[in-house]
């Protein structure tokens, strides 16, 4: 039997810097390490590098390079993302073989959970494309993915969540319409996706509501899927696993509809509908042999009860 020995934190430093590692109820966002291989070539380092300014301020970028090979060898982008204490990493390279190159993953326990190798087929930086003011940073962008692969194919399915864990930015329970400056449109077409990147520019529309307009601002890229590897049914249940104090409380005949909009259920006795009140109309008036008919089946019956004798205890 092996005891693994726990180090204890010597300072405060360490030890808040312990605890920010610990698992939490409430995720922090996540945060992605940008790291190069061997060889890149200028259009990798320039899709990596613009990619990176769309994360931050939540991301880490390695500038010296790496001799990685992710789906042969994980161990050191295990102990990057450790030492980073992140849970995403864009990995960048370039051989003859595979030419212009990223891996996008994620991490579980600083484990690989999945990635994703792409291709790049066409690339324009902000620069090349707009000479607009670029949104600010840190803003929260919103992602637009459109397309019938990403619901069809399992494997583009996995690669928008890894998107969308990659870009969301902070949860927070509204945004306003201001706040709103950046947009993240992936369209899909066979194992193609094309990336496009938008400004919203709000203009006047005679309303309390402005015309919102979208100019492309970059980066622009065309990706290829190239190879995967998703892990396990078993290790994805593990990972999306929530905690029971995470969860909201089930409230008893209330529900909430695919668009979040909450909704109650009323259960309400039953209803005698004769004593409903209805406009007086000809139609329903009874007629005067239907009232003679009521009339004799009254008296019928007060008749059989004035027969009956009472039964006393004497």
């Amino acid at each position: 039997m092996v005891i693994q020995r726990v180090s204890q934190p010597k300072n405060r430093r360490s030890k808040a810097a312990l605890l920010e590692r610990e698992p939490k109820i409430i995720e922090n966002t996540k945060t992605c390490i940008f790291l190069k291989g061997g060889n890149t070539s200028e259009v990798v380092s320039g899709a990596m590098k613009e990619l990176f300014l769309l994360k931050k301020p939540n991301a880490v970028s390695y500038r010296k390079k790496n001799i990685l090979r992710p789906f042969e060898d994980q161990t050191s982008l295990e102990f990057f993302a450790k030492k980073s204490d992140a849970s995403l990493f864009v990995f960048g390279s370039h051989n003859k073989k595979r030419p212009h190159n990223l891996v996008f993953g994620r991490f579980f326990n600083f484990e690989i959970l999945d990635m994703y190798e792409v291709g790049i087929s066409k690339f324009k930086s902000m620069a090349e494309v707009s000479k607009l003011a670029k949104p600010t940073l840190g803003n929260k962008p919103c992602l637009l993915f459109a397309g019938d692969a990403f619901d069809k194919d399992p494997e583009l399915q996995k690669f928008k969540s890894l998107i969308i864990d990659l870009y969301r930015g902070p949860v927070v329970p509204a945004v306003r319409l201001q706040g709103i400056e950046n947009v993240l449109s992936f369209t899909a077409v066979d194992k193609k996706i094309h990336f496009r990147s938008y400004k919203t520019v709000l203009k006047k529309s005679g309303m309390k509501t402005p015309r919102v307009e979208l100019e492309e601002v970059g980066p622009s890229l065309d990706l290829n899927l190239r190879r995967s590897r998703i892990g396990s049914d078993d290790l994805f249940k593990r990972a999306m696993k929530q905690p029971k104090a995470a969860k909201a409380k089930k409230i008893k005949n209330v529900s909430k509809d695919p668009f979040e909009n909450k909704l109650g259920r009323i259960h309400l006795g039953v209803q005698d509908l004769s004593k409903l009140q209805l406009r007086k109309r000809k139609a329903l008036k009874k007629s005067a042999v239907e009232k003679k008919k009521q009339k004799l089946v009254y008296d019928s019956q007060t008749e059989t009860q004035e027969e009956t004798p009472m039964i006393t205890d004497e």
